[in-house]
């Protein structure tokens, strides 16, 4: 019983007091209590916020009204330009001949003094045939001298290093005696250089022997043919190198 009439009570208590049915009412209070304390300030933020926006936009209108004239400025000049060049192309159409008399080659003036009848006829108004007849003489002996100077100039020779590997029969045949028989082929264009004798197997030697010849005059084929013709001494001849010089 003590326990229900504290309950009791305390029920009682809190029925009696009005401030959770003006809850409302309180909240209203408590927010313009505040509003009040922090009124002044934010309005101050409100008002520089705005200011420095405005500012910002008065800024950006000026950018533009200087991009504006610019590109202004820009448009007259294009305009101008093609007016010009409007005003040209009018007068080409007008006067199509001008282009061709600008390129025409002026005539020559031959200044005429004032005499005797004779003396008018001594005149030649269009040229005479000595100054044609001197500059084909000119033209004439330019071309000989020219063809003279081509002629003395020495004609550049095409040569060729070329070595040959000539092969004998066997071990007994005599090395120096074939090499005298390679080195008596003469023609006009050959020249012999240096050889030597190389190992094959077997105890067989095969002689490698340079020589020059003038591309015109002698040919890898002619040379292995005349060769060839000691049958006795020789099996047969490869080209081992062939080099321009």
């Amino acid at each position: 019983m003590p326990k229900q009439r504290t309950n009791m009570s305390g029920l009682q208590c809190l029925a009696t007091e009005n401030i959770w049915f003006d809850k409302q009412r309180y909240d209203e209070a408590e927010k313009r209590f505040y509003e009040g304390v922090n009124g002044p300030a934010t309005q101050q933020q409100q008002s520089s916020s705005h200011g420095g926006g405005d500012q910002e936009l008065v800024s950006r209108m000026k950018s533009l009204e200087l991009e504006n004239h610019s590109l202004h400025k820009v448009v007259e000049d294009m305009r101008a330009v093609l007016h010009k060049l409007e005003s040209r192309v009018a007068v080409l159409e007008k006067s199509p001949a001008a282009v061709p008399c600008a390129k025409a080659a002026p005539v020559k003036q031959v200044k005429v003094e004032n005499g005797d009848d004779d003396d008018d006829d001594d005149i030649d108004l269009f040229g005479s045939d000595e100054e044609d007849e001197e500059a084909e003489r000119l033209k004439q002996e330019r071309l000989e001298a020219y063809a003279a100077k081509k002629a003395k100039k020495p004609a550049i020779i095409a040569k060729s290093s070329i070595i040959l590997d000539v092969k004998p029969w066997d071990d007994e045949t005599d090395m120096a005696e074939l090499e005298k028989c390679v080195r008596t082929v003469q023609m006009d264009g050959l020249l012999w250089g240096a050889s030597k004798l190389v190992p094959v197997g077997y105890g067989i030697k095969k002689l490698q022997i340079n020589c020059v010849v003038e591309d015109d005059k002698v040919g890898t084929d002619i040379l292995e043919e005349e060769i060839t013709k000691f049958e006795d001494y020789i099996q047969s001849v490869d080209v081992a190198a062939f080099n321009k010089i």
